[in-house]
């Protein structure tokens, strides 16, 4: 499934080529075009690196394997043959993902926090601190040129908190029903609209409090030998969770931050960067353009913006499926608000959820969420992003411990009890108190040989490791575009005689399943490859109709809705059903007779006609490292701009817009994104290669390529489906 990277030395390759020429036989039906001299982000700070969260339920997992098991999770996770993760994010105080919640001063109205342990034992005594010294010692042997440089950094570790102490915290509605009037019973859920007893005004003692916590919490770190690089404000604001949680809006989060964490910060860790926010793409930019306008008192103190994958809803088949272009709009609102170039806009937690890969023993599920990370980390690069952490580095076979049942998947899993040798280990450890909330354990009734067999390597098996397919295409990514890299202009493009996935002459779509046709999914607009993913029905009722399969193979159906989704400001597939939702009637309307040319008339808006055209709506940011044609939305508008053109074959299902031939070609309509895809990097600040490109195929058919740099013709090859391959070279 994961293509082995590709190096080429000097002069490798001129065998695929004659005289620069695309050869003939096997003839590339996609050309990748990448260009070096072109840095997408010149003037702002580098990729900082990717890596995985420190939690209670990490350590536990982690220390519950064998010498031989934790020697090689390390190597796998950051060692010069692992993920070479150089990132990290840990929690201060509990978060769901530990075996119950917990903080350390939890005597009433300590304001000065007297009782404050400066061990931090609960944090010691699981293991998460000695998983940290371990991870930072690894990186550190494994680059050193990298940790000795101070512009690379090494170990970049971030702490976010879930929840303050209950008797900071202000009672939700159900602990006044159970009499709880002075304060929060305990530190699960959040009173809205902020969690603070007293609020976050000046006056605020519980604020006040809050923020010597975090620097209490940042010294007895530093006093073991840990350096936070920095620390969120807090975990997932605008969620009073089920779990540990304390809610923010962003006024409130700004007042918090001027009036106290702020100058907290500033006077006793000036070193440590803030980062606001910590949630999803859907609501980053309205934070973003509050809290760092220059006139906020809070913006002189905040150093980065972070956020989530998570789609925010129920359907955890949309998390990392939703939100770049705002990532686009984010780094272009920076520009217009003069915001330091040296911001940092990091993703800070993705996962799957819910169970993992192992325990539900589906193939085709656990390549999807494979896939699912290497595409939104390259389009997140792609838009300006700093570095991906994922959420647990390694959690147990059902995808625990987590004290809510929250249990979730991740690149890494200890079954100590499948080590070669491993005698009277339980299949589950005491930390683990959810039982199987899935049913049985599918890779526990597998034999080691058949574990294999299916790509789960027997090798680490053995020493009681299960290594997820994640964990490999993550690593086409992390193991080249290593601290210091910047992403740079790629683009895959169809080749001129063919389609990448449909022959010339042929009309049916290629590609395999469109495993995004479904509703929430943003529509967009890319250079044209033939699939699935670009296939159109105008059906009976004038609706654009597509369709395909999810992840567990259930179809599925969505339609063109007839609105802009409100935060994420394009057109969205919906359920078809026009009375009850927002799907879209539309009119299919000639530009001028013989032109081949349309418009696309919404017939069930309320606005007028002139106004209601499909039309293409371009990036901000001028589309990153992808360029204007890489993922523009849809939306609806003027009629009259060229814009609002379009060609549809309803043999093909292509819809198709020239309005970007002037810039490399023409686009088609796009459900989410293609599935081939690409992302481009300078290497030279730390690797051996200056150059890397990592290509993604999504499809359930291989594609032919060839890969140019500028005009120069660096490689010709093929992909094979669902995989990934990278190539570095000088």
């Amino acid at each position: 499934r994961g293509g082995g990277g590709r190096k080429l030395q000097g002069e490798a390759g001129e065998d695929l080529a004659k005289n620069g020429e695309e050869v003939e036989y096997g003839r590339p039906s996609a050309r990748i075009r990448v260009d070096f001299s072109k840095v997408a982000f010149p003037d702002r700070e580098p990729i900082l690196g990717f890596g995985g969260a420190f939690t209670e339920a990490a350590a536990l997992n982690f220390w519950s394997l064998g010498k031989e098991g934790q020697d090689a999770a390390m190597e796998l996770l950051f060692g010069k043959e692992g993920l070479g993760y150089s990132l990290g994010r840990t929690h201060m105080n509990s978060c769901d993902f530990c075996v119950q919640s917990y903080s350390f001063d939890d005597t009433d109205d300590d304001f000065n926090l007297t009782n404050f342990d400066p061990l931090l034992t609960h944090d010691l005594e699981s293991g998460m601190i000695d998983m940290m010294l371990l991870a930072t010692k690894t990186l550190r042997d494994a680059y050193p040129k990298e940790t000795e440089n101070p512009s690379l950094g090494g170990m970049r570790i971030i702490a976010s908190p879930w929840s303050p102490p209950s008797w900071m915290k202000a009672p939700t509605e159900k602990d006044e029903d159970r009499g709880f009037m002075a304060h929060a019973e305990n530190m699960t859920g959040s009173a809205l609209p902020v969690c603070i007893r007293d609020g976050v005004g000046r006056d605020s003692e519980y604020a006040k409090s809050w923020a010597l916590y975090f620097s209490k919490f940042i010294s007895g770190y530093k006093n073991h030998g840990i350096n936070f690089y920095g620390v969120t404000v807090q975990n997932e604001p605008e969620f009073p969770a089920p779990w540990d949680a304390c809610a923010f809006d962003y006024y409130t989060q700004g007042d918090f931050i001027a009036n106290h964490l702020g100058p907290q910060l500033a006077k006793s860790h000036p070193d440590i960067k803030l980062l606001i926010f910590d949630h999803n793409k859907d609501h980053v930019i309205h934070w973003a353009k509050y809290l760092l306008d220059s006139n906020h008192p809070a913006s002189q103190y905040i150093d980065g913006t972070a956020y989530h994958w998570y789609a925010g809803g129920m359907d955890r088949l949309l998390d990392g499926a939703q939100g770049n272009p705002n990532m686009h709009r984010l780094l272009s609102e920076f520009d217009v608000m003069n915001v330091d170039k040296k911001h940092l806009v990091l993703g800070s937690e993705a996962c799957h959820c819910p169970s993992t890969g192992y325990a539900g023993g589906d193939l085709n599920i656990a390549w999807a969420r494979a896939s699912r990370n290497a595409h939104t980390i390259l389009a997140d690069l792609a838009a300006g992003s700093n570095g991906f952490i994922e959420w647990n580095l390694i959690l147990d076979s059902v995808g625990g411990p987590n004290h809510l049942g929250n249990m979730c998947d991740s690149p890494l899993l200890a079954v100590p009890h499948r080590a070669l040798g491993a005698q009277d280990v339980p299949v589950q450890l005491d930390f683990e108190r959810a039982g199987y909330p899935f049913g049985p354990v599918f890779g526990d009734q597998k034999t080691r040989d058949e574990l294999n067999a299916i790509g789960i390597p027997a090798k680490y098996l053995d020493v009681g490791v299960v290594v997820q397919p994640m964990y490999y295409y993550v690593g086409h990514i992390t193991k080249f575009v290593r601290p210091g890299s910047r992403a740079v202009h790629g683009l895959v493009d169809s080749s001129f005689k063919d389609r990448t996935f449909r022959p010339k002459g042929q009309s049916v779509a290629g590609g395999g399943i469109n495993d995004l046709a479904r509703n929430g999914i943003e529509v967009t607009v890319w250079p044209c490859e033939g699939s699935t993913r670009q296939e159109w029905n105008y059906n009976n009722d004038k609706q654009f109709q597509v369709f395909g399969h999810d992840w567990l193979g259930v179809p599925t159906t969505s339609c063109l809705s007839k609105r802009a989704e409100k935060d994420l400001g394009g057109l969205m597939l919906t359920i078809c059903n026009m009375t009850e939702h927002d799907s879209g009637v539309f009119d299919i309307v000639p530009v001028e007779e013989d032109s081949g040319k349309i418009k696309i008339v919404l017939a069930n808006g309320k606005v007028g006609a002139d106004r209601s055209c499909l039309i293409i709506q371009p990036l901000r940011n001028y589309g990153g490292a992808y360029g204007p044609r890489g993922g523009a939305q849809v939306n609806l508008g003027d009629c009259a701009h060229s814009w609002a053109e379009w060609s549809y074959d309803q043999e093909t299902g292509e819809i198709l817009s020239s309005v970007y031939s002037d810039v490399g070609g023409d686009v088609c309509l796009t459900t989410g994104w293609p599935f081939l895809q690409v992302g481009a990097f300078d290497t030279s600040a730390a690797g051996d290669d200056g150059k890397t490109v990592v290509i993604l195929n999504e499809a359930g058919e291989s594609a032919n390529f060839v890969l140019k740099d500028g005009d120069d013709l660096i490689l010709t090859s093929s992909i094979p489906p669902h995989s990934i391959q990278t190539v570095a070279f000088d």
